[in-house]
């Protein structure tokens, strides 16, 4: 696997970009760009901002993969915004429940709460097709805490497809551990077992989950859509 440093240099090259006009289009320092290139500064918590600068994700520069994770660029019909009942739709509209009183924890998780039926987000119905997700199987809700950052900042929002939950490796969920909701990347473990990553590595390891263990957590469905905007 090839090191931050590496992705970074590769991707700058592409982009024909001065480590200068990268440093002042993501709003860092020149001397920060310089010791992530170098290898010096192993993380940033501008890292969102370096890729999309670069044009890609910020996985993509920490791990060197592409379409890991589900996409952040969702072709909106308007504006972000939450709306009421009486807001009419386009006919390329559709509305999904946004739960703001629900939070999926990206850290130790917080206590389900009741399910908010207020405000919705717009979504073109083509981006929901693309994704294979049906609007009736969709709900949206925030994330906290720092597990999955630079990735999911906390207070990112991110869209669950809740028909889908079969583990597949690698891939984001969100899911009731023992009451709590959390979102993270799941692999699947010998015996049934599971093994739940965060981005933030550093500060959270893996946690595994076996025999007895597993029966506390709950697939509440697949991440198919996020978006870091606060």
């Amino acid at each position: 696997m090839k090191t931050l440093a590496q992705n970074i240099q590769e991707k700058l090259k592409a982009s024909g970009l001065t480590q200068k006009e990268l440093a002042e289009r993501a709003n860092i320092s020149q001397v920060m760009v310089h010791k992530l290139i170098s290898g010096k500064a192993k993380e940033s918590s501008k890292l969102v901002a370096i890729a999309g600068v670069l044009g890609c994700t910020a996985e993509e520069l920490m791990y060197g993969l592409e379409k890991h994770v589900p996409t952040s660029n969702a072709e909106w019909a308007g504006p972000m915004e939450t709306w009421d009942s009486n807001t009419p739709l386009n006919d390329d509209e559709v509305e999904i429940p946004f739960y703001m009183e629900v939070e999926l924890a990206a850290g130790h998780g917080i206590a389900e709460a009741s399910e908010y039926h207020g405000p919705k987000l717009r979504f073109a119905k083509s981006t929901l097709r693309k994704s294979s997700v049906d609007p009736t199987n969709a709900a949206c809700v925030r994330v906290s805490g720092n597990s999955m950052e630079p990735v999911l900042p906390s207070g990112s929002t991110v869209g669950v497809d809740t028909s889908q939950t079969d583990v597949i490796d690698g891939k984001m969920y969100a899911i009731n551990h023992d009451g709590m909701l959390r979102v993270k990347t799941l692999y699947k473990l010998p015996g049934g077992g599971l093994r739940l990553r965060s981005y933030n590595i550093d500060e959270w390891p893996d946690e595994r989950y076996e025999g007895e263990a597993i029966k506390q957590i709950k697939i509440i469905g697949k991440v198919f859509w996020y978006s870091v905007l606060m």
